[in-house]
């Protein structure tokens, strides 16, 4: 899922779609410049600026939380997780999920369907599909064991709880909790699994799920999304 997906076939309004990807390309573009002070994006030195959601390596302005090390996710709703931690799946090392600490919801589509990975000639299925990040990353319903093609795995419920609770425009952040903590002068102590799935790093480390290098987690898509 590095590219856009074909939209053509969703039964989305044109108008719809264009005003999706215009607040898209609006986002990413204000926030890429580098601070000069610490060669991080503008984005980045921001939410590093303000708290974190208690639990989480994410500030209080998500209104979702991706965390890359520990594979879980969370819900947010003014400073407080209302759904989470809950066990995901980010991209595999050939394609991982890119880190982003000031993104937006940009398309959502319950029955997406991918137009990069098929089956017998025909897309495969991306339930409960909430798009955030360019290049057609998403939340979407797969299997939170496996690693995707960059997007986000969700179980069943919890693909339609992020769906459901998540709004066009809401900010979403994904980050690696041992980087967040040690930019901030503090120490991370939970579970380092690295790419794709937590059980891909159980099998490659013997059920070892403690801090430590980062995991392979390549075991391929769940859902489809390539």
């Amino acid at each position: 899922m590095r590219r856009r997906h074909a939209y053509g076939a969703v039964g989305l309004g044109v108008v719809t779609v264009a005003t999706s990807v215009l607040l898209a390309g609006t986002a990413f573009a204000a926030n890429t410049a580098p601070d000069p002070a610490t060669g991080e994006s503008a984005a980045t030195t921001a939410v590093r600026s303000q708290a974190l959601v208690p639990g989480t390596p994410c500030s209080v302005t998500a209104k979702a939380c991706v965390d890359l090390d520990s594979q879980r996710a969370w819900l947010i709703q003014d400073g407080t997780v209302v759904r989470g931690p809950v066990n995901v799946a980010s991209g595999g090392k050939t394609a991982p999920t890119p880190v982003g600490h000031d993104l937006h919801v940009y398309l959502k589509d319950i029955d997406h369907v991918s137009g990069e990975s098929f089956t017998n000639g025909v897309g495969d299925p991306m339930p409960y599909s909430v798009f955030f990040e360019d290049g057609g990353i998403a939340f979407h319903e797969g299997n939170p064991e496996a690693a995707s093609g960059g997007c986000i795995h969700l179980a069943a419920d919890d693909a339609k709880a992020w769906y459901d609770y998540l709004q066009m425009g809401d900010t979403v952040q994904v980050v690696k909790a041992s980087e967040e903590f040690a930019a901030r002068g503090q120490s991370y102590d939970g579970p380092t699994y690295g790419f794709g799935g937590v059980r891909a790093w159980e099998a490659e480390h013997s059920g070892d799920n403690g801090s430590g290098d980062n995991g392979s987690g390549d075991s391929g898509s769940g859902s489809g999304d390539g």
